[in-house]
């Protein structure tokens, strides 16, 4: 018989099977409902479902940059234990569904969870990863970038798949993203902010409430130490100018060269290269973070 689409969703939402999995049950079946419900459990893929709740605060990092380095993918897809994580199984499995999600140009997770994969879907591979491993296993999150104009975008792993960055910065000629100049400045910076860890590229993307807080903090120290009210202010400026120092990506110490900053970076490979370089955006995942 032949078996409708809102058969395989009444099945899907009293399962949380896939698609093409409901569809086979049904067929199986013959269309009916409750057999096909018993036989989806008997092959133990309801289970996933009802595990849904469990932790998933382990997992890897991978990424995938296009042969151009005109757009690449972020992606964190995590399960119940650092066993599994490790397991070359579920990583060669990360590494195919990390190139299905940049293949099929997804930017979030839900939109990859909804990409062609085989028969089924990306959802549909992760709940049979489940029957394999017999662990939930999840798409956390997924970034992408795309240049808008002229630039590349870059990527790097640290600790085996824990940390991982993905960065695009712009230039103006389009000689510049092949010189080994640049080439090693996206790699230098990748390497950087996987170390350093910013909180945002510039200080606009701090947000005031975390400046108020530090200010405030700051404040009470100096009141404490019984420095003069129209000194603490002057004090005050210094030492909210060192926290983006710190904290800005474009404004931090060069882990390899702390006497220069990432922007002084920017400048002098820019001058190398004869051209201006910018950092456009930039993307840190850390497993469970």
């Amino acid at each position: 018989m032949a078996i409708t689409a809102s058969a395989v969703k009444e099945l899907r939402d009293k399962t949380n099977a896939g698609m093409m999995e409901c569809k086979k049950a049904l067929t199986e079946t013959n269309g009916d409902l409750d057999a096909a419900v018993k036989l989806l459990r008997e092959k133990g893929i309801v289970k996933a479902g009802k595990r849904s709740d469990r932790e998933t605060s382990e997992g890897i990092i991978a990424a995938s940059v296009n042969t151009d380095s005109s757009a690449g993918v972020l992606v964190e897809v995590n399960c119940e234990t650092d066993f599994v994580a490790k397991n070359e199984n579920f990583t060669n499995f990360v590494e195919e569904v990390t190139g299905i999600i940049a293949e099929g140009a997804a930017d979030s997770a839900e939109a990859a969870l909804a990409l062609t994969s085989g028969e089924g879907t990306v959802e549909d591979t992760l709940k049979a990863k489940f029957i394999e491993l017999g662990e939930v296993i999840a798409v956390k999150r997924v970034t992408r970038f795309e240049t808008a104009g002229t630039g590349s975008v870059a990527s790097y792993i640290h600790m085996g798949g824990k940390v991982g960055v993905l960065i695009e910065v712009s230039c103006e000629k389009a000689e510049t993203t092949s010189a080994d100049t640049f080439q090693t400045l996206l790699k230098d910076i990748t390497l950087h902010v996987a170390a350093a860890n910013p909180a945002g590229l510039t200080r606009d993307d701090i947000d005031a409430s975390v400046v108020e807080e530090e200010n405030e903090i700051n404040r009470k120290q100096l009141e404490a130490e019984g420095k003069p009210a129209n000194i603490i202010d002057k004090i005050l400026v210094g030492k909210i100018n060192k926290f983006y120092s710190e904290q800005c990506l474009v404004e931090q110490a060069f882990v390899k060269d702390p006497d220069t900053s990432i922007s002084k970076l920017l400048e002098a490979k820019g001058k190398e290269l004869g051209d201006t370089l910018e950092i456009k955006r930039y993307a840190r995942f850390s497993v469970g973070a």
